[in-house]
């Protein structure tokens, strides 16, 4: 299936991406690319989204991880006929959540690096596969409400 052929290819690209950076920073290193707006910053996050932490959180959201990709094969399998642009956004999760598990099952924590700021006002540092997650959610968002109305307005 070509969208699966899609997620291979991010997953890959946010793999290479940590790797790249773990070889070649120091962990809290900060590198400024543009001073005052985005910085390489290595992290690493043990605990759930936004560094969110509560007993057993690794455990739950590591299994909460597996059964949501599974669930999202599964989906992405029986949704042939569906766009092609939600079918993108779900490969883009799919990706995204894979990536992050790989870090999680093999490091015990996600390699995070992306760190955007706006004067004093710091977003929390992330990595590509969490970009995927986003731009998959925005694109499924966008079939289900923007292009699903037209496909509506056509049949109407």
């Amino acid at each position: 299936m070509k969208v699966l052929f899609v997620s291979a290819i991010l997953v890959l690209a946010d793999q290479i991406s940590k790797t790249i950076v773990v070889k070649t920073m120091s962990l809290y290193e900060s590198i400024p690319v543009i001073q005052n707006f985005f910085h390489f910053t290595y992290i690493t996050n043990d605990g759930m989204a936004f560094g969110i932490n509560f007993p057993f959180g690794y455990y739950i959201f590591t299994s909460v991880s597996i059964l949501l990709t599974l669930f999202l094969f599964w989906y992405l399998w029986s949704v042939r006929t569906h766009s092609i642009v939600i079918r993108l956004g779900i490969s883009f999760i799919i990706a995204g959540a894979i990536g992050n598990l790989i870090d999680r099952i093999f490091l015990g924590a996600v390699i995070d690096f992306l760190d955007f700021m706006i004067g004093n006002f710091h977003w929390y540092v992330f990595n590509l596969a969490d970009s995927y997650v986003t731009v998959g959610m925005v694109l499924v968002l966008i079939d289900s409400i923007i292009l699903e109305k037209k496909r509506e307005s056509a049949h109407s």
